[in-house]
This record gives structure tokens, C-alpha cells and sequence, in this order.
């Protein structure tokens, strides 16, 4: 069950870490067309990627597993790390 856990913990901070990364590009670029000038320097970008993964993997990490992963299926060893409803998510949670 733990093995099940780490890797719905990895699915789940990679959407959260891609979301992030993805608002962080969108809004830097809307901001250096409307502004002619970034909203959030490099420095400002690398804190807030820190600060993301610092407390989203803190978080995933003491998830402990449920009795209900044992009952789903394993996936498969060539199955993609993100899948399309991954993706859907990524770019879904990124507009709201």
C-alpha cells in the first residue's frame, strides 16, 4: 500500500507543482505584454516555486495510505506519470 500512496502523492504535487508553474509563466507573460515589464522577477519566481514545493510536498508526504488503494487496480509500468486528466486539471485550475 505505501508504494500505491508514493506514487498518488507524486501525481498529486505534480499537478499542484505544474499549476503553480503554469499561473507563474501565464501571469508573467500577460504582464510583459501589458506592462512592458514582468510582474514577478526571477528571483520573486524562484521563492514562490520554493515556497510551493516546500509546504505541497510536506503535505503529500505524511498522507498516510488507505485501505482502498489495495482495492484499485495497479498501474502499468509503461502507464505516462501525467495523464489527460492530469492535464485537463493543470490547465483547468490554471484559468480559475
Amino acid at each position: 500500500s505505501w508504494g500505491r500512496n508514493v506514487y498518488d502523492s507524486i501525481s498529486k504535487f505534480l499537478v499542484f507543482q505544474l499549476t503553480v508553474n503554469v499561473v507563474a509563466v501565464s501571469v508573467s507573460m500577460v504582464g510583459a505584454s501589458a506592462l512592458n515589464e514582468s510582474p514577478l522577477r526571477a528571483v520573486q519566481m524562484l521563492w514562490v516555486n520554493l515556497i510551493m514545493a516546500t509546504f505541497a510536498s510536506l503535505a503529500l508526504a505524511t498522507e498516510p495510505p488507505r485501505p482502498s488503494l489495495l482495492k484499485r487496480k495497479p498501474y502499468g509500468r509503461n502507464s505516462p506519470l501525467l495523464s489527460r486528466i492530469m492535464i485537463r486539471q493543470i490547465f483547468g485550475h490554471s484559468l480559475l
